[in-house]
């Protein structure tokens, strides 16, 4: 809780002090009663009491109201920076995290467990200490007017107090139990929809119903166990207080009646043991508030603690420690000048070095089942560089390292000739782009998803990106044009179209290193061969890495790594690899693809009419 109100104790101190306020209003109230009862007895005039009366009720109610107010907005408050923690920390995670974790959990916990901690936070709190401290307020003045009384209530209570405990263990649990289930209901629906067309044509709609039903079931189990412990403390507070009325009333009235009291004193007692009700109740409920809290706070805390990707800053070579406020000196200015020669030398490295470069790279996405086995290769700064093999060769997962979801277990990834490691994560995705197999199309317009990388992009540029994808047809076609909305998943798109709108959003942003992934696995043949125009435009201006299986896409790349269970086995062109590469000899035939034959029987470098 003292973690949890971090930055808001202020809003916790007035809600405390406006609700003490209150309640002191209310414990002054019986004194003022049993003050106007014995004046009434004595026949003297009892309305200053009474207008003294009100004014305390009237207090007390506006007292209250604020204070609740107060609590509420805190509450609120609390969860604001909870939800933008928790998002922010989920953004961040580190990839492997993504694939330990389910998406529709970690949404549960920005959602209802915050919602959860909210309750907590606004309502349990300040309750537990409110209601602790009007309780002994409550039990001081009932020990001042009848130390008997008192001694028989707090036996009562005592047995409630029993009761409570006993049950709250089981509450949390229970509670933990419910929570669990909740964000298995949120996990399992989020696979169901996010593969509703797979699972419409396999006709599983009602499987997938029985799967999340038995999360629902879960649940709902766990909620009726909490629901039946919970309803369980209720009547054990009740029974207190009927007993305490009950004792009070008789033991009370015996004692007016033998002139030990006096009926003002009884009344008194009688209204103090009331108020003694709701605080009571209250401190109850928030201990077994907390309690339930606590199974949604440790699911929150368990997420924040998920590790995330280092944002370790890159130290580029030209940075140093400031001189400092003082004069500029002979040496300061030399230092100047070598600092701007050792800059003019990086920037000539970088630009005689490859965009990217694998150094023996060895990964494996867990321990002992490596994926890459000393990978090495570079791609130049212009030009295209395709990577080809049998599925599971390594492909996508050079892609995942040069994107620096994932770091090599050994080895080194260089950019511009500078090790990643030396580089923030921030740097090395400023110099990349790329184009996927998801397809990623947001929930926006058009214009929105083009730039999604790129926000400052003129309407110029989003047009040049428009023609060179061929999109116009889209464009056209959406109410809107390019402010068209594409709607969840980019559903109003056919795959091909979001094939290209993913290409148009790489091309806006102009990257020194364009990855390509399956580029044309949702293309037609006329698609595909516009395609290739603009993959070699681009490859004139920056480095593209492409990934293909059909070879007719990358045949005519400057330069084709053939991988092999892991490894790099081959580089060279299409004609070399054909004739001095069996790993790549056996992909090209097994899609027919081979050199074209003349009519004089030598061969040409292009590929066969229609042998795309």
């Amino acid at each position: 809780m003292y973690r949890l109100t971090s930055g808001h104790r202020a809003s916790v101190v007035v809600a405390t002090v406006l609700t003490l306020v209150g309640s002191a209003l209310g414990l002054a109230q019986p004194l003022v009663a049993k003050h106007a009862v014995d004046a009434s007895g004595r026949g003297q005039v009892m309305w200053p009491l009474l207008l003294g009366l009100a004014a305390l009720f009237v207090t007390e109610a506006v007292t209250g109201a604020a204070g609740r107010f107060v609590l509420e907005r805190m509450g609120e408050g609390v969860v604001r920076q909870l939800r933008h923690g928790l998002v922010a920390r989920l953004l961040r995670l580190e990839m492997r995290e993504y694939d330990r974790q389910r998406g529709g959990d970690l949404i549960s916990r920005v959602t209802t467990d915050t919602t959860l901690l909210r309750e907590v936070v606004s309502q349990a709190l300040v309750d537990l200490v409110t209601g602790a401290l009007v309780s002994a307020g409550a039990i001081a003045l009932m020990l001042w007017i009848d130390p008997l009384l008192l001694l028989l209530v707090a036996l009562t209570v005592t047995v409630a107090a029993v009761v409570v405990a006993s049950l709250l263990q089981g509450i949390r649990a229970a509670s933990e139990r419910m929570q669990e289930s909740v964000g298995a209901i949120a996990a399992d629906l989020d696979r169901a929809l996010g593969a509703l067309p797979m699972v419409r044509v396999h006709r599983a709609e009602d499987r997938e119903a029985a799967r999340v039903g038995e999360r629902v079931e879960a649940a709902y189990g766990a909620g009726v166990r909490t629901a039946k412990l919970a309803s369980l403390m209720s009547p054990a507070v009740e029974l207190a207080v009927q007993g305490s009325f009950l004792i009070v009333l008789v033991i009370g009235g015996l004692r007016v009646a033998g002139r030990d009291n006096s009926l003002g004193d009884l009344v008194a007692f009688l209204l103090y043991a009331s108020y003694l009700v709701l605080p009571l109740s209250s401190v109850f409920r928030a201990v077994g508030l907390i309690q339930r809290g606590m199974g949604a706070y440790q699911r929150i805390d368990q997420a924040l603690r998920l590790p995330v990707e280092p944002s370790e800053p890159g130290r580029d070579p030209d940075t140093g420690a400031g001189a400092g406020p003082r004069t500029r000196s002979t040496i300061t200015v030399a230092r100047e000048r070598e600092r701007e020669r050792e800059r003019g030398r990086v920037a000539a490295r970088a630009e005689a070095a490859p965009a990217l470069a694998l150094d023996d790279v060895h990964f494996g996405y867990t321990a002992g089942r490596p994926v890459l086995r000393g990978v090495s290769f570079t791609v130049p700064r212009r030009g295209q560089t395709a990577l080809v093999g049998r599925s599971g060769a390594g492909k996508s997962t050079v892609f995942a390292l040069a994107a620096r979801f994932y770091e090599p277990d050994s080895g080194r990834l260089l950019f511009d000739g500078r090790p990643a490691s030396e580089l923030s994560r921030a740097a090395c995705r400023e110099r990349i782009a790329v184009v996927d197999q998801g397809l990623h199309v947001v929930h926006g317009t058009l214009r929105d998803n083009l730039a999604y990388g790129s926000p400052g992009a003129t309407d110029a540029e989003v047009r040049r990106v428009v023609e060179l994808a061929q999109l116009e047809g889209v464009v056209r076609r959406l109410p809107g044009g390019l402010g068209g909305m594409l709607g969840p998943r980019g559903g109003t798109l056919s795959a091909g179209e979001r094939q290209r709108v993913a290409l148009a959003r790489a091309l806006l942003a102009r990257p020194a290193l364009l990855l390509l992934d399956e580029p044309t696995s949702h293309l037609d043949s006329v698609n595909e061969t516009a395609l290739t125009t603009v993959m070699r435009d681009a490859a004139r201006e920056a480095a593209v890495l492409v990934i293909a299986h059909r070879l007719s896409t990358v045949q005519h790349a400057d330069r084709i790594i053939v991988l092999d269970e892991g490894r790099a086995v081959a580089a060279g062109r299409h004609e070399e690899l054909l004739a001095g590469s069996p790993a790549y000899r056996g992909l090209a035939a097994g899609q027919m693809l081979r050199p074209a034959v003349t009519a004089t029987g030598a061969r040409s470098p292009g590929p066969p009419p229609g042998g795309g």
